[in-house]
């Protein structure tokens, strides 16, 4: 008598690889950038053949659609304050000083600008409904004390913006932009900001609606403004690559860097009621600095990071470089434009130094994409007495002290 034994080998399955985050820095290398585009098109060859996502157009149109070689000169966007401006300017802030009231409280009529205020209710009508940007040139600011500064900056603001958003979780809606890398050596985790050095800023927006900047002074070399229509990129992408319309129109995991919780998703595109808005920082997805990018939070994948540097390359092709002269303020939609800045070098004469608002219009805003909603609410809460303008430079903090 025989038997027959029958030997059953479970089948199984090989252990799923993690995702790995992919070989991207903060600092796009088109090096990188154009293999990692030729690898993914070779492995996959439709990819810009694909359709566009529903409800995006093949291309937007306007005046916020521009090319930086397309400009003619500065006298363009701008507007040069004459002395019965200045004067104005000046009787504002002692109208306002004359009120006792904490500088939150500051407003267009607090501040009252009788002659100034339409001209510049019409340049903020030009954020939302023409080219993005303009620049006020100059206030005289070796006139004028510090605190003095920061009314008469944040009063003309107020006749742009009727809202000032909080910049940290302590309440401060007025920021400093400047190198801190030697007054801040010692900070807690580092610098995580390339704001705080003299380093390249690469493309990227601020949140919020709008961005104002007021040069209290520059730098002995570099440090250019650089800003790009959204719209334009989005435009090339379209037409080239939709694929990465549907990659930057889909969540990506930003890292809060030691907030709670450590990382949150939301889209870096969104088509808005016919407006392209790109809402993005690249150092929340590669680090930057000492600042890495947290170990346990999902990386972003190669299709992310070929979309990201395919926006820094195409916002850099079409940019428009400022010459932000002391005593300025530039003022940009943080919807429709990325605005990055050259890297720089500071001297005991010149040390380059803004100082930094954000700024909604209630009146002429865009409608605030649904996943920016929370973001927008938070932004614009702080009450006028609980709102800090610090006069010197500090790192912006988290409420709960971390760094950010």
């Amino acid at each position: 008598m025989s038997t027959t034994t029958t030997t059953i080998v479970e089948q199984r399955a090989a252990p799923a690889v993690a995702p790995v985050q992919p070989d991207i820095g903060y600092h796009p290398d088109v090096e990188k950038y154009l293999a990692r585009s030729r690898r993914r098109l070779a492995e996959n060859p439709d990819l810009p053949n694909v359709a566009l996502p529903p409800g995006f157009p093949q291309r937007v149109d306007g005046p916020i659609v521009w090319k930086g070689a397309g400009w003619r000169g500065e006298e363009q966007w701008v507007y040069r304050l004459d002395e019965s401006e200045l004067k104005e300017i000046d009787d504002a802030l002692q109208h306002f000083k004359g009120t006792n009231l904490e500088l939150g409280f500051i407003g267009k009529d607090t501040f009252p600008l009788p002659t100034l205020s339409s001209k510049l209710h019409e340049f903020a009508r030009e954020l939302y409904s023409g080219r993005g940007f303009f620049v006020l040139r100059t206030i005289p600011i070796d006139n004028y004390s510090k605190s003095d500064l920061a009314t008469i900056y944040s009063g003309i603001s107020s006749h742009v913006g009727s809202a000032r958003g909080k910049q940290d979780g302590t309440g401060a809606v007025l920021a400093h932009i400047k190198d801190l890398t030697i007054s801040h050596a010692n900070e807690k985790g580092g610098i995580g900001n390339s704001a705080y050095t003299t380093d390249k800023q690469v493309f990227h927006t601020d949140v919020g609606d709008l961005i104002a900047l007021m040069a209290l002074e520059v730098a002995e070399d570099g440090g250019i403004s650089r800003i790009s229509s959204g719209a334009m990129v989005y435009n090339e992408l379209a037409a080239t690559r939709p694929d990465l319309i549907h990659t930057l129109s889909t969540p990506w995991p930003l890292d809060s860097f030691g907030g709670d919780p450590g990382y949150t998703t939301r889209p870096v595109l969104y088509h808005e009621d016919g407006h392209i808005i790109i809402q993005y920082s690249r150092r929340h997805f590669t680090g930057y600095g000492q600042q890495k990018r947290s170990a346990n939070i999902p990386p972003i994948s190669e299709a992310q990071a070929e979309a990201l540097d395919a926006v820094h390359f195409l916002a850099e092709k079409y940019s428009l470089g400022l010459n932000f002269q002391k005593g300025d303020i530039q003022y940009i939609n943080s919807l429709g434009l990325l605005h990055a800045r050259d890297a720089f070098k500071d001297s005991e004469k010149h040390t380059r130094h803004l100082i930094r608002l954000w700024l909604r219009n209630d009146e002429l805003a865009w409608s605030t994409p649904k996943p920016l909603q929370p973001i927008w609410q938070r932004l614009y809460s702080v009450a006028p007495e609980e709102q800090r303008f610090p006069l010197d430079p500090e790192i912006r903090r988290k409420a709960n002290g971390a760094t950010k």
